[in-house]
């Protein structure tokens, strides 16, 4: 008589194949992975919150105006729109801060690979932000360098570059963008160091507020050093030839 191998003494009769008695681990794993979609998804939604309704309303106030309301005696910020801009500020943005700007998704890659090999040469680390990058952080982070900030900051600037057109990134840059201590945006600039609305600025202007854009609490448009002056040059040839290139026609529409 041929006996069965379930019923055997100590068989598993009734038990499928390959099944696991216990299902802890397996139930575990679920668990972990539902909570870890749960977080990221709960990261998306806060953040298109955060970004994409910028892309219609004009921002108030920044996290960098806010902070710097503790420390700067009086803050000038007065928000212009694209239309009344000379089209000579974003193009001194432009060639002065990101010239690759309508070719990248918000980060620049290329640029980041440069400043590496140049620092591993041993020129120095410069900084790769491009203008959407420094959109993200004046609008929503903090001052300092840390790679958490650098992280998110990262995120951001790919969002927004999804969500919004690229003139509307200039626009907000060009409204937000420290220009001095205590001064933020082309409409506060213009006024303070040119006694002119952002409309009447110049290409030699534009330039001189672009040549103080790393560093404007130590950089001044208002008394320019020597090197803001050669700066300030460099920056008009380069607006020269963007201009030749028809570079603001890729802009597009703001909405």
């Amino acid at each position: 008589m041929r006996v069965n191998p379930s019923d055997r003494i100590g068989g598993s009769a009734g038990l499928p194949k390959n099944r696991r008695v216990d299902g802890t681990p397996q139930r575990f794993r679920r668990v972990v992975v539902r909570a870890l979609l749960l977080v990221v998804g709960i990261a998306l939604g806060a953040s298109l919150l955060l970004v994409v309704p910028l892309r219609w309303i004009d921002p108030m106030t920044t996290a960098f105006i806010l902070a710097d309301e503790h420390e700067a005696a009086e803050i000038q910020f007065e928000w212009m729109p694209w239309k009344q801009m000379s089209d000579s500020l974003p193009l001194a943005v432009i060639a002065a801060e990101d010239q690759r700007f309508f070719e990248h998704a918000g980060i620049d890659l290329e640029s980041i690979r440069e400043s590496v090999e140049e620092s591993r040469r041993g020129e120095g680390l410069r900084g790769a932000s491009t203008i959407t990058q420094q959109v993200a952080k004046n609008l929503y982070l903090w001052r300092g360098r840390s790679f958490v900030r650098k992280g998110i900051e990262a995120w951001v600037a790919l969002l927004i570059d999804l969500t919004w057109p690229k003139q509307r990134i200039l626009e907000v840059y060009l409204n937000i963008a420290e220009l001095g201590p205590g001064i933020y945006g082309a409409g506060a600039a213009s006024e303070v160091y040119f006694g002119k609305t952002p409309a009447q600025v110049t290409d030699a202007e534009a330039a001189l507020l672009a040549a103080v854009l790393p560093n404007p609490n130590r950089l001044d448009a208002g008394a320019p050093s020597a090197y803001v002056r050669e700066r300030q040059r460099w920056i008009v040839g380069q607006m020269s030839r963007l201009r030749r290139e028809q570079l603001l026609h890729e802009a597009g529409p703001s909405t």
